[in-house]
């Protein structure tokens, strides 16, 4: 088959890849797995680490593409354009690649767009963690779907979203980015994302791939001190079920490096694992530039060449955000055929997305340019929902939420009150690109917290002050007027935590890692004055990750958690101080009690949970995962087995009975953990198994089935296979792993079984 036919769409997939390939030469196959960033920016303006070094020496687009591109990197998500002005930058690349270059093959376009589209005016909604603590999968499919439109709309093909990494220090500066430390919870929640992206026709890739969460001591990139098996039962399951079951078409890789091998030259990662054992048939791209630090950060290259090679062979498709490595493939080759072998693989892949994207199809021409409404009524209202609903309620010990209807005077206190942008995270467009175009102020409209205050209280006086910074000391005038407007108030709304920013230019954020679990700056001693007040004080931590607060529990008359609920965060907070909104949010997170002990979540095994008094160092959390409270209440009895007994390979359905005790609406969040008592290799004492967000009214009550095949009890045994272990598993349902009223056991009968196609969602009704 010759010619133009591989433009044809009628042709068989395969054929019309086999037409193109066989008319390309090296050069032309080789550009097609690199990519091109027309950016402009001086050192001090980076987003992506170490930007400035690898930006120097950028050689020029008609340069860059002349014998094609694959990938264009974030044309919108780079400086500031209206939606307009980035759809005619794409087509002018566009026409070039089409029209310039001799086989006339466009380039997929890729954003980030983890708080949604990260562009100029584009709604910014809840950060990942936030999403943790809303459990609730259909919303975040809803919220991806819009994410997804807006970005197809003007012409982008791939958003590098979602994070699927696991949380296992809370130090660490992404925390904000994750969906909490529960690979069942980030699972469920990462593959309704993938699938509400896709729906709408853009590739959703999974990062970072695999590790990133569990890097040393909770610092950016360092290495990841973890065996296998940890890896595959606690930190790879969310990738299989987005790429098994949710179908995701690309992957990202890890910064990091685990038993000394970098994950961008991670065969066993990238190919035994990911394509032999998941059947994942898409492309795995760079994180920015991972190529290049194989030689310059890890040391297992000699030259980019020698990197380019080590990548492609281990199975990594594209180099992002610039073609370097991979240009150099063949320089210096000692296996020229094995190279171009891996090339052809890589392009194979590439270029079958550019078919089912519809960009090699004949007539194809980018969208005409237009003034897209990316904030529009429908994308606001899911960002509000979200919004209200992972805002959670830690405690409320003195009953000062809701805040009475006719509280004459609140005193809203801390460093970022009066800051809309500390409502966002660190990838957010705001935060992420603005600062450095302070024109544009936010590129959104955005109410503050004593703003939103002031609209749900109309008769109060709500009065502001700062405090103390958000990490520098504070001086004594400044405070002095804090706790005088907390003493002449009825209530103070003490609100702390972080503001997102890059590799330390925030609390929060991409190489913004925290030395201690404390809260950054002057913010402990701020709060301790403010409680010696005498005013009632109601604790709000706006954050992107769980902070120490065991000294204030019991002390403060309530403390409200809100991991960077987005552009509508202001209003849904101020709705459920008011009670207009009633919280239902759940921690996707454990909340330390104190600072001094190492990060730790509740999927320790035995020897790393509480209670064996074997240190002085207490890990027990001031509030445990899943927790969270509502102005009603709620009760989980009755938990009930369809079995007491099933074979390695059958199902078991609990059912348990939610009713709402209390006196209004709410919903809350039933949660199903197993225990496994005695296994070959140490197990979680508990880990989650199933959950299902309930909204009751007053007095109702309600059944909750799970239906668990046993493949849910699995994990990695001896073998470093998975496998079903016969023995006792204990079931439990609460409302937190902190609060399980009710547990049942099943046994598991006959022989250890090993696993190879898992069953890895349990069935809620």
């Amino acid at each position: 088959m010759t010619g133009e036919t591989w433009r044809d769409h009628r042709v068989d997939i395969e054929e019309r890849l086999d037409a193109l390939i066989a008319e390309m030469s090296p050069e032309e196959k080789i550009a097609q797995l690199g990519s091109y960033w027309a950016d402009q920016r001086s050192s001090d303006e980076i987003i992506a680490p170490m930007q400035d070094v690898f930006s120097e020496g950028r050689p020029s687009f008609d340069r860059a593409v002349r014998d094609g591109i694959g990938q264009l990197t974030r044309v919108f998500g780079t400086s500031p354009v209206t939606a307009a002005e980035g759809m005619e930058r794409i087509r002018t690349a566009q026409r070039q690649l089409v029209s310039g270059t001799r086989l006339g093959i466009p380039a997929i376009v890729h954003e980030e767009c983890l708080t949604g589209f990260t562009t100029l005016g584009a709604t910014v909604y809840p950060t990942a963690l936030a999403w943790g603590a809303t459990f609730d999968p259909d919303l975040v499919a809803e919220m991806a779907r819009a994410i997804g439109r807006d970005m197809a709309a003007v012409g982008v093909h791939q958003g590098l979203s979602p994070v699927l990494d696991v949380v296992a220090d809370y130090r660490w500066g992404r925390v904000e980015e994750t969906m909490g430390e529960d690979p069942y919870v980030v699972a469920t929640l990462a593959s309704a994302y993938v699938e509400g992206l896709q729906e709408s026709g853009v590739i959703a890739t999974l990062k970072h791939f695999a590790g990133h969460a569990s890097s040393r001591g909770g610092r950016n990139h360092a290495p990841v001190s973890m065996g296998e098996r940890e890896l595959r039962d606690l930190v790879l399951p969310p990738f299989e079920m987005a790429v098994r079951s949710a179908r995701a078409r690309s992957v990202m890789n890890s910064y990091t490096e685990t038993d000394r091998v970098p994950a961008a030259a991670d065969r066993w990662l990238l190919t035994d694992l990911l394509r032999g054992e998941w059947g994942f048939e898409g492309t795995v791209v760079s994180d920015y530039w991972a190529v290049a630090f194989l030689k310059s950060k890890h040391g297992v290259a000699g030259t980019m060449a020698e990197a380019g090679r080590l990548a492609i062979h281990a199975g990594l498709d594209v180099e992002l955000p610039d073609s370097s490595a991979f240009l150099e493939l063949h320089a210096d080759d000692p296996d020229p055929q094995r190279t171009s072998a891996d090339i052809d693989t890589a392009l194979r892949r590439v270029l079958r997305h550019k078919i089912e994207l519809g960009l090699l199809d004949e007539g194809w021409a980018p969208a005409e340019p237009a003034d897209h409404d990316l904030d529009s009524p429908e994308n606001r209202s899911i960002a509000r929902r979200l919004a209200e609903k992972s805002i959670v309620l830690l405690e409320n010990s003195g009953a000062a939420l809701p805040l009475a209807a006719r509280t004459p005077r609140i005193a809203v206190i801390g460093p970022c009150v009066d800051d809309p942008s500390a409502m966002m995270g660190a990838y957010s467009y705001p935060v992420h690109v603005l600062p450095r175009h302070p024109q544009f102020g936010l590129g959104i409209e955005a109410e503050s917290l004593p703003e939103a205050l002031r609209a749900q209280f109309p008769g109060a006086e709500v009065v502001v002050e700062r405090g103390c910074p958000l990490q520098t000391p504070g001086d004594d005038l400044e405070l002095m007027r804090a706790e005088q407007a907390a003493k002449t108030a009825d209530v103070a709304v003490v609100v702390v935590g972080d503001h997102a920013g890059m590799f330390g230019k925030g609390t929060s954020g991409e190489g913004s890692d925290a030395p201690s679990l404390d809260l950054p700056g002057d913010q402990v001693r701020l709060v301790e004055r403010i409680l010696a007040s005498g005013t009632p004080v109601v604790l709000v931590v706006l954050s992107g990750r769980p902070y120490a607060l065991g000294r204030f529990v019991g002390r403060a008359a309530a403390i409200v958690q809100a991991f960077m609920p987005g552009v509508e965060g202001a209003g849904a907070l101020a709705r459920v101080l008011s009670g207009a909104v009633n919280p239902s949010g759940h921690l996707p997170v454990q909340v330390p009690h104190g600072a001094a002990a190492l990060p730790h979540t509740y999927l320790a095994p035995p020897l790393g949970q509480d209670g064996d008094r074997i240190s002085n160092l207490s890990i027990a959390p001031a509030f445990p995962f899943g927790h969270g409270l509502s102005y009603t209440s709620f009760e989980v009895s009755g938990l009930a087995l369809d079995r007491a007994e099933m074979p390695t390979d059958a199902t078991v359905t609990a059912v348990v009975t939610v009713a709402n005790t209390g006196a209004r609406h709410g919903e809350t969040v039933v949660q199903l953990y197993s225990a496994d008592p005695v296994a070959q290799v140490t197990r979680p004492v508990r880990q989650l198994v199933g959950y299902a967000r309930v909204a009751l009214d007053a007095g109702e009550t309600t059944r909750v089935s799970f239906r668990l095949h046993a493949d849910r009890f699995s994990f990695t045994g001896l073998s470093r296979r998975r496998i079903v272990e016969p023995g006792e598993i204990r079931l439990s349902a609460g409302l937190s792993v902190g609060e399980l009223a009710q547990t049942a056991t099943v046994v598991l009968t006959g022989a250890t079984r090993e696993v190879a196609h898992p069953v890895l969602r349990t069935e809620v009704a």
